[in-house]
């Protein structure tokens, strides 16, 4: 093991990042990202155009965490200039299954030809959009995008019948920056 473990990012000229102590903040054209890792026993600095994420004589987990915080800005950094976008595609064969979204939650209902509707919470300022047969999530945090993404996949698992000859449901098939 080296007594040192760095990894840095370069800062691109339209971004501008604030570190204080181990709370990070992004801010960028499409909005701003704030995150804390107060809980890694790395140090963050920034200097000059450059974020550094190092630890000093770490053990495996520390090394891991430096390339795991690394990861996390980049994707801050991805997210306010870029954004993300996931898109799902609505999957049915008998009953047609019709999607709604009410505030924070997609109401899926007629699940395959269930009474009872099925809701997904929508995590974040993430916004979702029905097109058709797709349903689009787009957001500048990818952990909010992501997870509210899961969250529809997931409200239309089937548990008794066989996956591959129900396919009903509602499945991730897109996953882009922008």
């Amino acid at each position: 093991m080296h007594p040192l473990v760095t990894r840095t990012i370069e800062i691109p000229e339209n971004i501008t990042v604030r570190v204080d102590g181990k709370v990070v903040e992004v801010r960028g054209e499409k909005g701003r990202l704030t995150r804390d890792f107060s809980h890694a026993q790395v140090s963050i600095q920034l200097e000059d155009n450059q974020i550094r994420v190092q630890a000093v004589w770490p053990r495996k987990k520390e090394v891991s965490l430096v390339g795991t915080i690394y990861s996390h800005i980049k994707n801050m950094i991805v997210g306010v200039t870029e954004g993300y976008t996931y898109k799902l595609k609505i999957v049915y064969s008998h009953f047609p299954i019709s999607v709604k979204i009410d505030d924070k939650k997609v109401i899926i209902e007629n699940f395959t030809g269930e009474r009872d509707r099925r809701i997904a919470k929508i995590i974040g300022d993430t916004t979702v959009t029905i097109k058709d047969e797709d349903i689009i999530v787009q957001g500048i945090n990818l952990e909010d995008v992501s997870q509210t993404a899961a969250n529809v996949e997931q409200a239309t698992k089937i548990k008794s019948k066989d996956p591959r000859v129900f396919l009903d449901g509602i499945y991730v098939y897109e996953k882009q920056r922008g």
